[in-house]
């Protein structure tokens, strides 16, 4: 037998997934005890230029039809719809879903996971957070006995990158967007970065992750780097210290919160030497005290890793149940 795959989205993330599925095809079979079998990729485009070039025979446009057929649905197209309408369809086809599309998760995520817990499939998404840093599955299973106080990190590359360039060579903040988007850190709309909006949806899952209640984006009170000036950065310099924007959750009387922010991070703190596009993340634990996780936050290997690591978990499970 085989766990049948159907993956949604070639973009540079999706490709690099294609490719681990196809060329690791046997390190995968031992990892999982069957074939991880990759029957067709949803595209938009059959003729687009793609970083990786699967077989032309398992590409199709009908994005629709592949999330019902398939025993692992792979959601890498982001935004709301078609993704949302995509993993429903494939959630009630009996199919778990490996997802890493954080602002679906962010709005309508508790109605996802609910329809998957009642369908007894999976619904897996470590991509959506701090790319290859296995957060998500520390927050959820690692950290599962114990009582999680808060969760602070730098969870946007971009502006930690922007960020870090006006401290340590002096730049003012359009020139170092400027830079970001000229090696592809930034987007020709930066807006989502650089508000704090990609963050706060970060937050608002690590924040329903660990203290089991819903927060959605809307919850969560966001302030982004854009007014960030030059004397900003050198006041901060000036009391020993960086800024970083953090998103920051915790849940003070049981009431979670979540906040996105511009923060002063003393130079003696881990996240201060986090430089780059890096991402980080400190959680602090009743018992187990201060955890800090770091690595690459973004780009096509480093996040098709994590969604590797949740379709071996998905397909394991998948096994188990046949």
């Amino acid at each position: 037998m085989s766990v049948r795959i159907g993956l949604l989205g070639l973009g540079t993330v999706g490709a690099q997934v294609a490719r681990i599925l196809t060329q690791d095809s046997e390190r995968l079979e031992k990892a999982v005890g069957e074939k991880l079998e990759l029957v067709g990729i949803g595209v938009r485009s059959l003729d687009a230029k793609r970083d990786w070039q699967p077989e032309a025979d398992l590409l199709t446009t009908d994005s629709m039809a592949l999330a019902g057929s398939c025993d692992l649905v792979i959601e890498l197209i982001g935004g709301i719809n078609p993704a949302r309408e995509l993993i429903t369809t494939a959630l009630n086809s009996g199919a778990s879903v490996v997802t890493g599309n954080k602002a679906l998760l962010a709005t309508h995520g508790g109605q996802l996971l609910e329809l998957a817990q009642a369908k007894g499939v999976d619904l897996l998404f470590e991509a959506a957070v701090a790319g290859a840093i296995p957060v998500v599955r520390t927050v959820k299973e690692g950290l599962a006995g114990d009582k999680i106080i808060s969760i602070s990190g730098i969870l946007n590359g971009t502006t930690n990158y922007i960020l870090d360039e006006m401290t340590t060579k002096g730049l003012d903040y359009d020139t170092a967007l400027a830079a970001a988007q000229q090696l592809g850190y930034a987007e020709a709309d930066p807006t989502a970065d650089v508000e704090g909006l990609d963050a706060a949806a970060k937050a608002a899952i690590l924040a329903t992750l660990a203290f089991g209640q819903e927060v959605t984006l809307a919850d969560v009170s966001v302030t982004g780097i854009s007014k960030i000036t030059k004397a900003d950065i050198d006041q901060a310099g000036a009391r020993g210290g960086v800024l970083r924007l953090l998103g920051t959750v915790q849940a003070p009387a049981g009431q979670p919160s979540a906040v996105v922010e511009p923060v002063f991070v003393a130079n003696d703190h881990p996240l201060a030497a986090i430089h780059g596009p890096g991402n980080a993340v400190v959680i602090e634990c009743e018992n187990a005290g201060r955890l800090t996780l770091t690595g690459p936050g973004a780009g096509g290997a480093p996040t098709a890793s994590a969604v590797m690591g949740d379709v071996v978990a998905a397909a394991r499970a998948l096994v188990a149940r046949r």
